[in-house]
């Protein structure tokens, strides 16, 4: 019993870490519909979503790179559309795509939101990669201080979740059995594991049933996979109801497209959606910083179609600083 109640304390950061990313459970959430515009066929239910190429910034330290995606914005208020300067009046349902982060975001993520609080049983949390396998730790705040250790594999269960299978486990420099034979300290009191949402014990393995516990906007889908990749921990989302591709009007390397439905940004409300944000510099993928877009759009430039629809080349976020882009940017004009 003590075995598993201190696994659980080692791994519930990484489950939370992983849970920003959606899960099986995550479908169950039910936003509701967006208002229609009667002048507009498309301008009803969910803004149908395209990605590719974008790092999406959740602080000026956590990045989600998404590499493709599929999906919409579902509105969480009924009667109001998704508006890009309130987060949390929408959220991001994956049908299908890939996304990578790399240990630092993961750390980033634990440290600034998951365990930033008042007596939190952790802190001070490292993630990284070691001979293709994630390792994480942290230190102990109970009693007395520990720095502990955990290393292990990670895969998917027939049911969406995240499997993360511990290979080796240490406090200091002594394994888990070690620590337990030299310390009287009862662990059940280090952490409440009635607390640990998503998470459950199946034998010496953890079972991660994700929810998002990052800022919003909320991210929901099914994760099929995950794997190490380099340093980058990647997961892949499926299952959901794919539509087709978009079809964005300008080929780009990286970009987002929204359509459909109605989508807020500043004072602007698009009536069937049609909007296109290309990254004005495709060296490298689109840095998208949500909580500064004003800024980089402000920095980069708009074009109107002839259909209406919008298209907006942004400057990636460390690049924009609230000035023009480049003229090599304004040639592309």
């Amino acid at each position: 019993m003590r075995r598993m109640i201190l696994f659980s304390c080692f791994l519930l950061p990484l489950g939370l870490a992983l849970s920003g990313c959606g899960g099986k459970n995550a479908d169950a959430s039910r936003p509701l519909p967006a208002t229609a515009h009667p002048s507009d066929p498309h301008s009803g239910g969910a803004v149908r979503a395209e990605m590719k190429g974008v790092d999406l910034r959740i602080d000026p330290s956590t990045v989600m790179e998404v590499r493709w995606l599929h999906g919409e914005l579902l509105p969480t208020h009924e009667g109001k559309p998704p508006w890009f300067d309130d987060p949390s009046t929408f959220q991001v349902k994956i049908d299908a795509g890939e996304i990578a982060l790399t240990p630092a975001s993961m750390s980033a993520l634990m440290n600034n939101y998951v365990f930033n609080y008042p007596k939190a049983p952790v802190s001070d949390i490292e993630i990284d990669i070691h001979d293709g396998k994630l390792r994480q730790s942290a230190t102990l705040n109970k009693k007395i201080k520990i720095r502990t250790t955990v290393e292990g594999d990670l895969s998917v269960t027939p049911e969406g979740d995240i499997r993360f299978h511990p290979t080796s486990i240490k406090a200091g420099d002594l394994p888990v059995k070690g620590l337990l034979d030299l310390l009287d300290i009862e662990l059940s009191e280090m952490i409440d594991t009635a607390k640990a949402h998503g998470v459950r014990i199946d034998e010496n393995d953890f079972i991660l049933d994700p929810e998002h516990l990052t800022p919003p906007p909320r991210i929901v889908g099914r994760v099929t996979a995950v794997r190490i990749e380099g340093d980058r921990i990647v997961q892949t989302f499926g299952g959901g109801s794919e539509k087709g591709p978009l079809n964005p009007p300008i080929k780009a390397d990286h970009y987002m497209f929204y359509r459909g439905g109605e989508l807020s940004f500043g004072k602007m409300t698009m009536h069937g959606a049609d909007l296109q944000i290309i990254d004005a510099d495709a060296k490298d993928p689109f840095n998208f910083f949500l909580a500064k877009y004003n800024q980089q759009l402000v920095a980069g430039y708009s074009r109107t179609l002839p259909d209406k629809g919008l298209v907006v080349f942004m400057p990636d976020f460390e690049q924009s600083g609230g000035a023009k882009l480049a003229a090599k940017t304004a040639g592309m004009r």
